[in-house]
């Protein structure tokens, strides 16, 4: 399935990788503002092909231009007893905050925030070693 939406001109190639953050008030009367917020909040998405629509945009400066994007799969460390590969699953963020942990970026994946629906797409199978004693493993998820 094809998704469209705009990215800023200066962002606009492919390959240019990005999280959807979210509406934003200035762009209530945008005419285009239906195509920027049809994607889902949180998730992480990549440039796939570059259209030569261009719109002027309040936030961006040199405007908008009209791109397709592919969601982007990511890689999380989750409970092990979670980790079935097909299963679908509310996403729940991990309660620990140290920063200086070598798996924080696993456990704080970007493209998935709490209460997100997602299905496993695979299991690396690695179970992750963590300073807590929790049992975590290493999944794709989409």
């Amino acid at each position: 399935m094809v998704l469209v939406t705009v990215v800023g001109e200066t962002q606009c190639r492919v390959g240019f990788e990005f999280v959807f953050s979210g509406p934003n008030a200035e762009c209530r009367d945008c005419k285009v503002k239906n195509v920027c917020f049809h994607l889902e909040e949180g998730r992480k998405y990549r440039v796939a092909q570059v259209r030569e629509v261009h719109h002027e945009c309040k936030l961006h400066e040199g405007g908008v231009r009209v791109v397709e994007v592919e969601r982007i799969p990511t890689r999380a460390a989750i409970p092990a007893r979670s980790a079935i590969e097909g299963a679908t699953q509310t996403y729940e963020e991990s309660g620990c905050a140290w920063v200086g942990c070598a798996n924080y970026r696993l456990c704080h994946p970007c493209g998935a925030s709490a209460g997100m629906k997602l299905r496993v797409l695979s299991v690396e199978g690695v179970e992750v070693e963590c300073p807590r004693g929790q049992r975590l493993k290493t999944v794709v998820l989409d």
